[in-house]
Protein backbone atom coordinates (compact mmCIF):
# COMPACT_ATOMS: atom_id res chain seq x y z
CA UNK A 1 0.00 0.00 0.00
CA UNK A 2 1.06 3.24 -1.13
CA UNK A 3 0.26 6.42 0.94
CA UNK A 4 1.07 10.34 0.35
CA UNK A 5 1.41 12.73 2.86
CA UNK A 6 1.91 16.37 1.57
CA UNK A 7 1.60 19.98 2.55
CA UNK A 8 0.24 22.17 -0.10
CA UNK A 9 0.58 25.62 1.21
CA UNK A 10 -2.53 26.25 -0.68
CA UNK A 11 -4.57 23.49 -2.92
CA UNK A 12 -5.88 26.10 -5.74
CA UNK A 13 -2.29 27.82 -5.95
CA UNK A 14 -0.50 24.05 -6.10
CA UNK A 15 -2.91 22.93 -8.47
CA UNK A 16 -1.35 25.06 -11.12
CA UNK A 17 2.20 24.52 -10.44
CA UNK A 18 2.65 20.30 -11.35
CA UNK A 19 -0.28 19.21 -8.73
CA UNK A 20 -2.19 16.86 -10.81
CA UNK A 21 0.69 15.85 -12.65
CA UNK A 22 2.50 14.10 -9.66
CA UNK A 23 -0.83 12.67 -8.41
CA UNK A 24 -1.36 11.14 -11.53
CA UNK A 25 2.29 9.36 -11.55
CA UNK A 26 2.32 8.31 -8.07
CA UNK A 27 -0.97 6.63 -8.31
CA UNK A 28 -0.87 6.56 -4.31
CA UNK A 29 -3.79 4.29 -2.74
CA UNK A 30 -4.37 7.00 -0.18
CA UNK A 31 -3.14 10.62 -0.64
CA UNK A 32 -3.63 13.66 2.21
CA UNK A 33 -2.72 17.24 2.39
CA UNK A 34 -2.49 19.72 4.45
CA UNK A 35 -2.68 23.57 4.61
CA UNK A 36 -5.71 23.35 2.21
CA UNK A 37 -6.58 27.06 3.01
CA UNK A 38 -9.88 26.57 1.58
CA UNK A 39 -13.61 25.68 2.32
CA UNK A 40 -15.13 22.91 0.42
CA UNK A 41 -16.83 23.59 -2.18
CA UNK A 42 -14.48 26.36 -3.75
CA UNK A 43 -12.88 24.74 -6.21
CA UNK A 44 -14.12 22.13 -8.46
CA UNK A 45 -11.93 18.69 -7.86
CA UNK A 46 -12.70 15.71 -9.61
CA UNK A 47 -10.39 12.72 -9.20
CA UNK A 48 -11.78 9.68 -11.02
CA UNK A 49 -11.43 6.62 -8.27
CA UNK A 50 -10.63 8.22 -5.18
CA UNK A 51 -13.49 9.24 -2.34
CA UNK A 52 -12.44 13.14 -0.94
CA UNK A 53 -12.80 13.79 2.74
CA UNK A 54 -12.17 17.64 3.48
CA UNK A 55 -11.82 19.01 6.77
CA UNK A 56 -11.92 23.04 6.39
CA UNK A 57 -10.81 25.85 9.37
CA UNK A 58 -13.79 28.19 10.56
CA UNK A 59 -11.31 31.24 9.03
CA UNK A 60 -11.58 31.01 6.02
CA UNK A 61 -7.99 30.55 3.57
CA UNK A 62 -6.51 28.84 6.77
CA UNK A 63 -5.51 25.60 7.67
CA UNK A 64 -7.82 22.97 6.78
CA UNK A 65 -6.53 19.39 5.76
CA UNK A 66 -8.30 16.96 2.80
CA UNK A 67 -7.43 13.03 1.93
CA UNK A 68 -8.20 11.38 -1.18
CA UNK A 69 -8.43 7.14 -0.96
CA UNK A 70 -9.19 4.43 -3.36
CA UNK A 71 -11.09 2.47 -0.87
CA UNK A 72 -13.88 3.68 1.14
CA UNK A 73 -12.88 3.83 4.96
CA UNK A 74 -15.65 2.36 7.39
CA UNK A 75 -15.77 5.27 8.88
CA UNK A 76 -14.59 9.41 9.09
CA UNK A 77 -14.55 11.69 12.01
CA UNK A 78 -13.04 15.13 11.72
CA UNK A 79 -11.31 16.86 14.64
CA UNK A 80 -10.31 14.81 18.03
CA UNK A 81 -14.17 15.73 19.24
CA UNK A 82 -12.30 18.87 21.73
CA UNK A 83 -14.42 22.23 20.40
CA UNK A 84 -10.98 23.97 21.38
CA UNK A 85 -8.72 22.40 19.31
CA UNK A 86 -11.44 21.20 16.22
CA UNK A 87 -11.65 24.90 14.80
CA UNK A 88 -8.58 24.96 12.41
CA UNK A 89 -9.69 21.80 10.25
CA UNK A 90 -6.31 20.33 11.64
CA UNK A 91 -7.60 16.32 11.27
CA UNK A 92 -9.19 13.91 9.83
CA UNK A 93 -9.21 10.46 10.92
CA UNK A 94 -10.41 7.03 8.69
CA UNK A 95 -11.26 3.79 9.76
CA UNK A 96 -10.45 0.66 8.00
CA UNK A 97 -10.63 -3.18 8.32
CA UNK A 98 -6.77 -3.16 9.71
CA UNK A 99 -5.67 0.31 10.74
CA UNK A 100 -6.94 3.96 10.83
CA UNK A 101 -5.21 6.94 9.23
CA UNK A 102 -4.87 9.92 11.06
CA UNK A 103 -4.32 12.98 8.68
CA UNK A 104 -2.77 16.33 11.05
CA UNK A 105 -1.68 19.87 10.20
CA UNK A 106 0.12 20.36 13.87
CA UNK A 107 -0.30 24.16 14.82
CA UNK A 108 3.05 26.10 14.30
CA UNK A 109 4.28 27.94 17.70
CA UNK A 110 4.78 30.87 15.53
CA UNK A 111 7.36 33.62 16.09
CA UNK A 112 7.77 34.72 19.50
CA UNK A 113 6.39 31.60 20.65
CA UNK A 114 3.16 32.95 20.73
CA UNK A 115 1.08 29.80 20.32
CA UNK A 116 3.61 27.32 22.49
CA UNK A 117 1.67 27.19 25.36
CA UNK A 118 -1.33 26.31 23.01
CA UNK A 119 0.84 23.88 21.43
CA UNK A 120 1.36 22.22 24.24
CA UNK A 121 -2.10 21.10 25.54
CA UNK A 122 -2.59 20.17 21.60
CA UNK A 123 0.29 17.90 21.79
CA UNK A 124 -1.20 16.01 24.76
CA UNK A 125 -4.51 15.73 23.22
CA UNK A 126 -3.26 14.42 20.15
CA UNK A 127 -1.02 11.95 22.00
CA UNK A 128 -4.17 10.83 23.66
CA UNK A 129 -6.24 10.34 20.90
CA UNK A 130 -4.13 8.69 18.76
CA UNK A 131 -3.13 5.96 21.97
CA UNK A 132 -7.14 5.18 22.32
CA UNK A 133 -7.14 4.35 18.84
CA UNK A 134 -3.94 2.05 19.14
CA UNK A 135 -5.55 0.22 21.75
CA UNK A 136 -8.11 -0.67 19.16
CA UNK A 137 -6.19 -1.10 15.75
CA UNK A 138 -2.80 0.31 14.66
CA UNK A 139 -2.62 3.77 13.51
CA UNK A 140 -1.11 5.55 10.63
CA UNK A 141 -0.20 9.12 11.76
CA UNK A 142 0.70 11.53 9.12
CA UNK A 143 1.28 15.29 8.01
CA UNK A 144 2.86 18.36 8.87
CA UNK A 145 3.63 17.97 12.39
CA UNK A 146 5.82 21.15 12.53
CA UNK A 147 8.41 19.52 14.47
CA UNK A 148 12.20 18.85 13.32
CA UNK A 149 13.03 16.08 16.18
CA UNK A 150 16.81 15.63 16.48
CA UNK A 151 19.45 17.52 15.00
CA UNK A 152 20.39 15.64 12.23
CA UNK A 153 16.51 16.66 10.88
CA UNK A 154 17.45 19.94 10.06
CA UNK A 155 20.03 21.74 8.94
CA UNK A 156 21.04 24.18 11.62
CA UNK A 157 20.37 23.04 14.62
CA UNK A 158 22.03 25.51 16.41
CA UNK A 159 21.35 28.58 15.35
CA UNK A 160 17.52 26.98 15.60
CA UNK A 161 17.32 25.94 19.12
CA UNK A 162 14.81 28.01 20.44
CA UNK A 163 13.33 28.46 17.00
CA UNK A 164 9.61 27.00 16.71
CA UNK A 165 9.47 23.99 15.55
CA UNK A 166 12.82 22.79 17.28
CA UNK A 167 12.07 24.09 21.03
CA UNK A 168 13.38 21.61 23.25
CA UNK A 169 9.21 21.78 24.63
CA UNK A 170 8.16 20.91 21.00
CA UNK A 171 11.05 18.01 20.67
CA UNK A 172 9.83 16.56 23.87
CA UNK A 173 6.50 16.41 23.01
CA UNK A 174 7.20 13.91 19.93
CA UNK A 175 9.53 11.72 21.81
CA UNK A 176 7.15 11.07 24.42
CA UNK A 177 4.73 9.89 21.49
CA UNK A 178 7.23 7.88 20.26
CA UNK A 179 8.04 6.74 23.85
CA UNK A 180 3.97 5.60 23.84
CA UNK A 181 4.46 2.94 21.14
CA UNK A 182 4.80 4.90 18.01
CA UNK A 183 7.54 5.14 15.28
CA UNK A 184 8.77 7.10 12.87
CA UNK A 185 9.25 5.47 9.68
CA UNK A 186 11.85 7.65 8.36
CA UNK A 187 14.43 7.11 11.21
CA UNK A 188 13.53 3.51 11.69
CA UNK A 189 14.78 2.79 8.25
CA UNK A 190 17.14 5.36 7.55
CA UNK A 191 18.44 6.67 11.40
CA UNK A 192 21.67 8.12 10.36
CA UNK A 193 20.41 9.93 6.69
CA UNK A 194 21.31 13.47 6.71
CA UNK A 195 20.36 16.28 4.63
CA UNK A 196 16.93 15.07 3.95
CA UNK A 197 14.58 17.50 4.50
CA UNK A 198 10.58 18.44 4.09
CA UNK A 199 10.35 21.93 4.25
CA UNK A 200 12.47 24.97 3.25
CA UNK A 201 12.12 28.41 3.66
CA UNK A 202 10.91 30.83 0.67
CA UNK A 203 14.16 33.23 1.73
CA UNK A 204 17.76 32.94 0.67
CA UNK A 205 17.29 30.41 -1.89
CA UNK A 206 17.22 28.42 1.04
CA UNK A 207 15.39 25.14 -1.16
CA UNK A 208 18.44 25.76 -3.80
CA UNK A 209 20.67 25.23 -1.33
CA UNK A 210 19.21 22.76 0.98
CA UNK A 211 19.12 24.55 4.07
CA UNK A 212 15.83 22.89 5.01
CA UNK A 213 13.36 20.87 8.06
CA UNK A 214 12.21 17.55 8.05
CA UNK A 215 9.06 18.39 9.61
CA UNK A 216 6.98 16.11 7.47
CA UNK A 217 5.98 12.43 8.90
CA UNK A 218 4.77 8.94 8.72
CA UNK A 219 4.19 7.88 12.09
CA UNK A 220 3.23 4.14 12.95
CA UNK A 221 2.30 2.45 15.89
CA UNK A 222 5.55 0.39 16.35
CA UNK A 223 3.25 -2.99 16.45
CA UNK A 224 3.29 -2.57 12.55
CA UNK A 225 6.84 -1.07 12.37
CA UNK A 226 7.75 -3.91 11.02
CA UNK A 227 5.48 -4.00 7.68
CA UNK A 228 7.06 -0.56 6.85
CA UNK A 229 8.37 -1.30 3.42
CA UNK A 230 9.96 2.04 2.50
CA UNK A 231 9.96 5.93 3.94
CA UNK A 232 10.53 8.53 0.50
CA UNK A 233 11.13 12.00 1.02
CA UNK A 234 10.34 13.30 -2.79
CA UNK A 235 12.49 16.49 -2.24
CA UNK A 236 12.18 16.98 -6.48
CA UNK A 237 8.61 17.58 -5.95
CA UNK A 238 8.16 21.55 -6.12
CA UNK A 239 4.70 23.91 -6.14
CA UNK A 240 4.87 24.04 -2.28
CA UNK A 241 7.67 24.98 0.24
CA UNK A 242 7.10 21.81 1.57
CA UNK A 243 7.86 18.45 -0.45
CA UNK A 244 5.62 15.26 -0.78
CA UNK A 245 6.73 12.26 1.58
CA UNK A 246 5.88 8.33 0.91
CA UNK A 247 5.29 5.13 3.40
CA UNK A 248 5.11 2.00 1.81
CA UNK A 249 3.62 -0.73 4.18
CA UNK A 250 1.72 -4.05 3.47
CA UNK A 251 -1.18 -4.36 5.98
Amino acid sequence: MRLISWNVNGIRAVLNKGFMEFFNEVNSDIFCIQETKMQEGQIEFNLDGYYQYWNSAVKKGYSGTAIFTKEKPISVSYGIGIEEHDQEGRIITLEYEKFYLVNCYTPNSKRELERLEYRMIWEDEIKKYLIKLDKKKPVIYCGDLNVAHNDIDLRNPKTNHSSAGFTDQERNKISNLLNSGFTDSFRYLYPDKENCYTWWSYMMKAREKNVGWRIDYFITSSSIKEKIKDSLIHNNVIGSDHCPIELNIEL
